[in-house]
């Protein structure tokens, strides 16, 4: 059996597997790759539509990226075979086992490495009311208020994980839908709020709803501004974004409050306040 299960893993089924799901969803997130500036499926990728968000990486980097995702996708092929296998025999202990193990892979955070991969492109925009899109906002949100959203020391990260991979479905569903900033603003509070070391990401989907939609009715400006202000220390990245949640956020009176003295204390005017609103 242990033969079987290391020829399945270094074997022509492997071969099969990484075929088919180079590039595809192979552990429930879809694999994206970036290449270099001079490589000609850069230029196939900008045609297509598709972003590229950070600094162009090395070949190296792709090729490491994606072996990483297609051994994912054996392993977990090569539990579940080990299951079918231990369920045929009745050996239910053992089927115990590989559904435990099953399990605990499935909340192992697993990045992708490629900022592109991780967030939809920004040349999206939403043009219309599609009602599948709106059903996955709702799943989402409710994933979140089930998850303890708003009570940071209760909150279930399992919850809060699967509610960002609804919002993400919906974006890459339904790419048209006017519901795609909302998404994006809650993938980002997701990643702010319940997912320690993520404050990247979660400024690059705040970024994504007031691109998609510049009179989005979030406060993603805000957001991003307390996220590089506190998180990531990039004070001028902050003063820019304070300054754009003023003037394109004034609906949230208590944010441009904060704002306004935020941006007079980082300019040398203003007194020291300890943190925003709801932080």
């Amino acid at each position: 059996m242990i033969r079987h299960i290391q020829s399945l893993l270094s074997g022509p089924c492997l071969f099969l597997l990484v075929v088919t799901t180079a590039g595809c969803n192979v552990d429930g997130r879809a694999v994206s790759a970036k290449f270099s500036q001079d490589d000609p499926r850069l230029a196939s990728r900008r045609a297509s539509g598709r972003g590229v968000d950070m600094s162009i990486v090395e070949g190296q980097e792709v090729d490491l990226v994606e072996a990483v995702a297609q051994h994912r996708g054996a392993y977990h092929e090569a539990l579940m075979r080990l299951k079918r296998f231990y369920e045929s025999r009745g050996y239910m202990t053992k089927v115990k086992w590989a559904e435990t193990e099953l399990r605990d892979l499935g909340l192992v955070k697993q990045f992708r490495y490629m900022m592109d991969a991780e967030v939809a492109a920004e040349s999206l925009r939403p043009t219309e009311t599609i009602a599948e899109a709106d059903q996955l906002l709702e799943q989402g949100l409710d994933l979140m208020r089930r998850g303890g959203h708003g009570v940071p020391g209760l909150f279930r990260r399992d919850r809060m994980v699967e509610a960002a991979e609804t919002f993400r479905t919906l974006i890459e569903q339904y790419p048209t839908s006017d519901k795609i900033d909302d998404a994006a603003f809650y993938c980002g509070e997701i990643h702010k709020e319940y997912l320690p070391g993520e404050e990247t990401i979660a400024v690059k989907w705040y970024e994504r709803c007031w691109t998609w939609n510049p009179e989005t009715p979030h406060p993603a400006r805000f957001q991003a501004a307390v996220v590089h202000d506190y998180r990531l220390h990039d004070r001028d990245k902050a003063l820019e974004l304070y300054r754009a949640a003023v003037q394109r956020e004034s609906q949230h009176a208590g944010n441009t409050r904060f704002a306004s003295s935020r941006i007079s204390e980082l300019t040398g005017e203003g007194r020291v306040l300890a943190a925003p609103p709801g932080q």
